[in-house]
């Protein structure tokens, strides 16, 4: 009955690219768990420049599966050019007016339809941002990722493979008064300073096959977030600047041995101990730049963050 219904206002928003196949299916079975749990919801689907008749299925599916209750709507945002999933889904996420946002980064539901009402019911326990993520089935090169990540960032919480999660409103704005734009959401997320819970479950084969174009997007935020987010960069440029300040060092105190002990050519002394402070002097420099330089990085995200070609609604 309605009056069993939650109250909350809830956004769904999915990221949709080239996934004709399986768009009209997922639809399908999130309206029937949203419909049959919540009054009033809303679904955004942002088409990342599909090449595909994903837009069309999308479509398809609210022609044939109106709520007969008027409690739904549904969005297409179509995003003007390919933009990868990170920007693509703030550009959803800045449009939902949710109570409750769900993020689907992917529509690859190898987790129980019970697992999407299980994650809310966790953020109504005080969580402003709960995930659902696997235990099994994550790609080495995620994993590698994430070691890495975790060893080098300073975030409240820990990252990893995620299926989908929802954020709270006061979580959404929260992250939006950290940070002008958000390059990777999940590092922002797990440093905001709210509460956040994970739920996992068991599957064998999560990751996708994805396309060369996603790949290398999905690699360019990688290393963007390894930048932004953790010190791996600072703490490399750094020692390599102390090792090169100690052999500029070294070369200095061998010149001085040389110039007492032995017998220099006549110039030499001069022109090493010169090379030696300026390169020395180099370098500390450069340390120093390297420091300001990472403060600047995490101060500015000036980037335009998306880009939309149109909105239509259905």
């Amino acid at each position: 009955m309605l009056l069993n219904k939650e109250k909350n206002f809830i956004s769904a928003v999915i990221y949709v690219y080239n996934q004709e196949q399986e768009i009209y299916n997922f639809l399908l079975n999130l309206q029937n768990i949203l419909n049959k749990n919540f009054e009033k919801y809303e679904i955004i689907c942002v088409n990342d420049a599909s090449t595909d008749g994903s837009v069309d299925q999308i479509k398809k599916f609210v022609s044939a599966n109106k709520a007969t209750e008027g409690n739904t709507a549904v969005t297409i945002l179509n995003m003007s050019f390919y933009q990868g999933l990170e920007l693509s889904m703030n550009a959803g996420v800045d449009l939902s007016i949710g109570d409750f946002v769900y993020e689907f980064d992917t529509i690859d539901s190898s987790y129980s339809e019970a697992l999407i009402m299980d994650v809310y019911r966790r953020s109504l326990s005080g969580y402003d941002i709960v995930s659902a993520a696997p235990r099994q089935g994550q790609k080495m090169t995620s994993k590698f990722f994430y070691l890495l990540f975790n060893k080098t960032a300073h975030t409240q919480y820990i990252l990893q493979t995620e299926a989908f999660r929802i954020l709270s409103r006061r979580g959404i704005n929260r992250v939006h008064s950290i940070s002008k734009t958000i390059p990777y959401r999940k590092a922002v997320y797990a440093n905001c300073g709210l509460k956040t819970d994970v739920i996992y479950y068991e599957n064998a084969d999560f990751d996708r096959k994805m396309d060369r174009e996603t790949v290398h997007k999905r690699k360019e935020t990688a290393v963007d977030a390894i930048i932004l987010y953790t010190d791996l960069a600072y703490r490399v440029s750094s020692t390599f600047s102390m090792l090169m300040i100690l052999f500029t060092a070294a070369i200095g105190l061998y010149t001085i041995g040389i110039y007492f002990g032995g017998r220099p050519v006549a110039g030499w002394t001069t022109t090493m101990l010169f090379l030696a402070f300026s390169f020395g002097g180099i370098f500390i420099i450069l340390t120093i730049i390297i420091k300001y330089m990472s403060i600047i990085l995490r101060l500015n995200f000036n980037k335009q963050k998306y880009i939309i070609e149109s909105m239509e609604k259905l």
